[in-house]
């Protein structure tokens, strides 16, 4: 029986040069080849994995700038410098998140390439329901979520084949699944790579001041989790990380990006029923 070890460098060893594309590649089938051998595995091999695996134009790091997807930004960019680094610009973030681009495109050298949302959408949405929206129920808070963020990065995701997050486990509710490598269906079917699968937030924090990875200045404010400014509130001793993102409603703290949501009788938000997408959307 071969060892984990030795299945990675076995998978990895079809790049090579003059290599075809990924999009030749069945998908489905490089998972569950790699998925067994890759879990528990040193986020840096599951980053390795996939940079030996997809082609440069293939394969992107999509993240909001949190601590979580800072540590992967670090990690992946010691590996692969020219990695394409996406980030969706909502129109409402705080204006934290853009000093903290500012710092990585100086710091890291990146082109940080800034995702923006339908201008025509927004301005049909927020004219025909205001512009906090998102306060007024949980189907609205969707829609604003759906045109603001889940849009665009799918939109930017085109022509993909795999996609790199900072999701991790323990951050709870629906993340308590993940896998390193996995097939996502939202995204149309990419494949999903989550090197941090099995990292705990100490980890991150450690890995943090270790390699001195620049932050967000709202942690120094109780923030634990960051998305838009409205949207995102500081947490109180004890309360879970992602209890400050849209602390209004009750069921799932997700925006729709990772997990296509929808509203339940009792108005909560929960994950959508696999039958009931509507090609990824959540609204």
């Amino acid at each position: 029986m071969s060892t984990p070890g030795a299945t990675l460098t076995a998978l990895a060893g079809r790049e090579l040069p003059g290599r075809t594309r990924a999009l030749d590649l069945d998908l489905d089938q490089v998972v569950a080849e790699a998925a067994p051998a890759l879990a528990g595995a040193p986020a840096e091999t599951v980053l390795d994995w996939t940079l030996a695996t997809f082609a440069r134009a293939e394969v992107a790091l999509a993240t909001s700038f949190q601590l979580d997807g800072m540590v992967v930004l670090d990690m992946a960019l010691r590996l692969e410098p020219g990695l394409r680094v996406i980030t969706v610009d909502t129109g409402r973030l705080p204006e934290a998140t853009h000093e903290l681009i500012e710092l990585v495109r100086g710091r890291y050298g990146v082109k940080v390439e800034v995702v923006l949302p339908d201008a025509g959408e927004v301005a049909g949405m927020v004219t025909a329901h205001g512009p906090n929206l998102f306060y007024e129920s949980p189907d609205l808070r969707l829609r604003c979520c759906d045109v603001r963020k889940v849009r665009p990065m799918r939109r930017s995701l085109q022509g993909m084949s795999a996609w790199v997050t900072g999701l991790r486990r323990t951050q709870g509710g629906e993340r308590a699944g993940l896998q390193e490598v996995e097939i996502d269906p939202d995204s149309g079917g990419l494949v999903k790579v989550n090197p941090l699968a099995r990292w705990t937030r100490d980890q991150v924090l450690a890995y943090v001041a270790a390699h001195h990875v620049p932050q967000s200045s709202l942690y120094a404010q109780g923030y634990t989790s960051i998305g838009c400014a409205p949207c995102t509130r500081a947490v109180e001793p004890g309360e879970d990380e992602r209890a400050g993102r849209w602390w209004w409603e009750s069921g799932a703290k997700e925006c729709g990006i990772h997990y296509t949501l929808e509203v339940s009788g009792d108005g909560s938000t929960r994950l959508k029923a696999e039958n009931d997408k509507q090609g990824g959307r959540n609204v």
